[in-house]
């Protein structure tokens, strides 16, 4: 098999509910080892394409290839159980009658012996071997998913495909738990689709985040990309919180308290929004009634008063209410940055890490 043909790819698929379309033409492709991060909000479609490729479900049209095969059209379909596709759910579902050991085999072909050399070989992977003789509930819920995790990875599934499957476990435990999770599908070259809702998640697992809304997916990339090149307002916002400023484009120029943006190709009269993330606001004292000398690249100064402080951990958010008109912006300083409610400052926004999008 050629190393171009993708391990999973899915043309077109579409599932509608009543005349609504939950899924509306998703397409990706997906190579050996590789993870692709299905993200977004609830409802938006993504644990609908999971079982569609699965096969617990029927697409209404589209189809789905693996290793350049077709599995399943609307026509042709093979059988759940014939994909060679693992599952793993946030309910690890194991079964509570049978021991680790048997959880583990019970998707597995072969005589008993066979059986238990590939039981060991996954427990010990999993750092779970003094467990084998054991039963579910003497388990924590991270020895749990991972008892899940080598069940799915017995019968070495050419694809992973995974349902929010860490969203159960404690948030001391699921970091090391997923990076443990991601290590051992690389090495097993599994190409691996990964619904979650949590963009942090999908930022530390995925090679390729396929951002999706309304059943579509909207922007598809490197999770550098994603994140630094968003789709519009609602890409910006579904990765962090968002500060928005409004301004009318004349001449390819969007004049604002803090100075003009660049609008190229937005026709004047077009009323659009500046997007910014509150970790990206200069924040500089007053002097004297004044604040910094504009730059180009970060623009004007804009008076602000803080409205409050408060101390999150690893940084500072910082909110503000701008003299210009009123509104709310938002900042975030790394460390301890309390400054008391009333005192003036001034704001500038670097402008290689603003967004311009056109109301809509």
């Amino acid at each position: 098999m050629s190393a171009s043909v993708p391990r999973l790819e899915i043309k077109d698929l579409r599932r509608s509910y009543g005349g609504r379309a939950v899924v509306d033409g998703v397409s990706l492709q997906i190579m050996p080892g590789q993870v692709t991060c299905l993200l977004g909000p609830s409802g938006c479609g993504k644990s609908t394409t999971l079982r569609m490729i699965a096969g617990v479900e029927m697409q209404d049209s589209g189809t789905i290839h693996v290793d350049g095969n077709l599995i399943c059209d609307t026509v042709f379909r093979v059988p759940p159980e014939r994909r060679e596709i693992g599952l793993m759910f946030q309910d690890f579902a194991l079964f509570p009658h049978l021991s680790v050991a048997d959880n583990v085999a019970f998707g597995l072909k072969g005589t008993k012996a066979e059986k238990r050399v590939r039981v060991e070989e996954l427990l010990k992977r999993v750092d779970l071997l003094r467990f084998i003789d054991g039963y579910p509930h003497q388990l924590s819920g991270g020895e749990q998913q991972r008892v899940a995790l080598a069940r799915a990875l017995a019968p070495k599934p050419r694809i992973m495909l995974m349902d929010e499957p860490f969203s159960g476990l404690d948030n001391r435990l699921r970091d090391g738990i997923r990076d443990e999770t991601l290590s051992i599908l690389k090495e097993e070259d599994t190409a691996v689709l990964l619904v979650t809702h949590e963009p942090d998640e999908a930022m530390r697992m995925a090679d390729e985040i396929a951002l999706m809304r309304d059943g579509v997916i909207v922007q598809q990339g490197a999770p550098y990309n994603v994140y630094t090149r968003p789709f519009d307002r609602a890409a910006v916002a579904f990765f962090s919180d968002a500060n928005v400023v409004e301004a009318v484009v004349q001449g390819a120029l969007a004049q604002t308290a803090f100075g003009r943006f660049l609008a190229p190709g937005v026709a004047d009269g077009t009323a659009v929004q500046i997007v910014f993330r509150p970790q990206h606001v200069r924040i500089d004292f007053d002097r004297a009634g004044r604040g910094p000398n504009p730059t180009a690249k970060e623009g004007t100064p804009a008076r602000a008063v803080v409205s409050r402080a408060r101390f999150m951990g690893s940084e500072s958010l910082v909110e503000f209410v701008m003299d210009h008109d009123g509104s709310t912006l938002r900042a975030t300083v790394p460390n301890v940055f309390l400054p008391q409610p009333g005192a003036v400052m001034w704001l500038t926004i670097p402008r290689d890490r603003c967004f311009v999008f056109p109301m809509t």
